[in-house]
């Protein structure tokens, strides 16, 4: 038998410090520091997913606006995008937004385009695109969100872009 095994008893610790785990006040701190994370992520959060919601709802109006321009391209003629109501919109195969609307796989039965839920728009004028892709007026579509409020807007120059600034 050696010398060194026999001079340390293997019943004792070694040290007289408890071996492991937390105390209950580092668990209580590390709570606490979790909750104070989790109180100023979710207004964060929230902000952040209105204002997605809206910039979605501004991509719909400009994919639509971009729908009829090139819908007047292909068709070598003139298209009129009109506001029925704010929740609506319309093409007419026309430069003066009369006579029936263009009916299409995006349109109901009636030739009406429906936006988003839960988004309302107005426009200033209502855009005429012609063959080349032009625009005549120029418009600004406002897209509202009408839970939160918040707008953005659309712009169509009489070149044809469209575009969110």
């Amino acid at each position: 038998m050696s010398a060194s095994s026999s001079t340390v008893p293997r019943d004792r610790p070694v040290s007289s410090r408890r071996a492991g785990g937390f105390s209950l006040v580092e668990l209580l701190i590390a709570i606490a520091a979790c909750g104070v994370l989790i109180a100023v992520s979710i207004p964060l959060v929230l902000s952040y997913h209105q204002s997605a919601q809206v910039t979605a709802g501004g991509q719909h109006v400009r994919t639509l606006l971009n729908q009829a321009r090139q819908l007047a391209m292909n068709q070598k003629g003139f298209v009129c995008v009109h506001l029925p109501n704010p929740t609506q919109m319309s093409f007419y195969s026309n430069s003066a937004c009369t006579g029936t609307p263009w009916t299409g796989t995006i349109t109901d039965a009636a030739g009406h385009v429906n936006l988003e839920p839960g988004f309302t728009l107005a426009a200033t004028a209502d855009p005429v695109f012609d063959y080349l892709g032009r625009a005549l007026p120029a418009a600004t579509y406002t897209i509202t969100n009408a839970t939160t409020g918040s707008t953005v807007t659309v712009s169509v120059y009489t070149s044809g872009r469209i575009t969110i600034p």
